[in-house]
């Protein structure tokens, strides 16, 4: 689905697709085959990813995503084949994604006890299968990814998340999803500095290599450094001169590479910083090479990240063409 601009008042008839920010048809059909229960489809997408990491981690996490709730069905497969790297890794990541769902707001943790601890058994559940897709695989950096999301939402000494980081890109030194974890992992919200966060973003982009969507990066961090001081979330005011002149620059750098799997999460995290600095050209530009996709990053920051993606296209003159 493409997306055009057009006028205000065809705008009110947008039809996005808000939550599924990729170009891949095979992904596309696993996901609502999963979500109809059929998980057969989602072993089947996983396995044509071997050997792609930047593929095979992203169909990870969206049929992670789409099978939240039915973990026990991804055990019982993983049961059945318990040689299979990707059962375990699929279960594993299902169960991350399942306890993020219960997990309590850090203001209400103190009373909020039995919620707090039903999260971490959630959360701890995940790291069997996690480490039994590593040993079976042990070439794989997806699952080292996806502990890195496990330690974070452990809280787990910053010498183990660091050690976890070094497994993901020792293997595999471009893996985005991996470089978005530790940029979490070093955000203030999580325990760490903003300029411990922003010199990551820096250098990561310094070293990718040329097309490469690691640019996004930046904007990500200016969001999350934000994001981590500020409440309730406005549309004004949200990067310093500084702040958006460094956006500005990364996204001339990007040379918009929309063939990697998370191109579209670069558009989406670009177009939503010139949207809130009211720089109409460049957001459109950006926002229009999602193809009508919006991702939960940036968009989550702003609130629901549907309908802040669906009024940024509204507000941008953008419709499903």
């Amino acid at each position: 689905m493409g997306v055009a601009e057009v006028d205000r008042v065809r705008a009110r008839g947008l039809r996005l697709i808000v939550d599924r920010p990729w170009a891949d048809a095979m992904l596309d059909e696993a996901v609502v085959a999963v979500r109809r229960k059929i998980f057969e489809a989602g072993t089947v997408a996983i396995g044509a990813a071997r050997g792609d990491p930047e593929g095979r981690a992203l169909r990870i996490e969206a049929l992670a995503k789409a099978a939240v709730g039915h973990s026990r069905a991804i055990e019982a497969l993983a049961a059945r084949d318990r040689a299979n790297p990707d059962l375990w890794l699929w279960l594993g990541r299902t169960r991350i994604e399942e306890a993020w769902t219960i997990k309590p707001d850090v203001k209400a943790r103190a009373v909020q006890a039995q919620r707090t601890q039903a999260f971490q058994g959630a959360m701890e559940s995940a790291r069997m299968p996690l480490f039994a897709a590593v040993s079976l695989a042990p070439s794989d950096p997806v699952p080292w990814e996806s502990i890195m999301w496990l330690y974070l939402g452990l809280d787990r000494p910053r010498q183990e998340k660091d050690a976890v980081w070094y497994e993901a890109v020792r293997r595999y030194p471009t893996l985005f999803p991996a470089h978005v974890a530790r940029l979490m992992t070093l955000s203030p919200a999580w325990g760490g500095s903003a300029q411990e966060m922003l010199e990551f973003a820096r250098q990561a982009v310094s070293r990718a290599p040329d097309g490469d969507p690691m640019a996004s990066l930046v904007p990500l961090a200016h969001f999350e450094q934000v994001a981590a001081g500020r409440s309730p979330m406005s549309r004004g005011g949200w990067f310093s001169d500084g702040a958006l002149r460094e956006v500005v620059s990364h996204s001339g750098r990007w040379l918009g590479n929309d063939s990697h799997p998370r191109s579209i999460e670069a558009h989406n995290l670009f177009g939503a910083a010139f949207y809130l600095a009211d720089l109409r050209r460049p957001a459109r530009g950006h926002l229009m090479r999602t193809k009508g996709r919006g991702s939960t990053l940036p968009w989550s920051y702003l609130g629901d990240p549907a309908q802040q993606f669906q009024r940024a296209c509204g507000r941008l003159h953008l419709v499903a063409a």
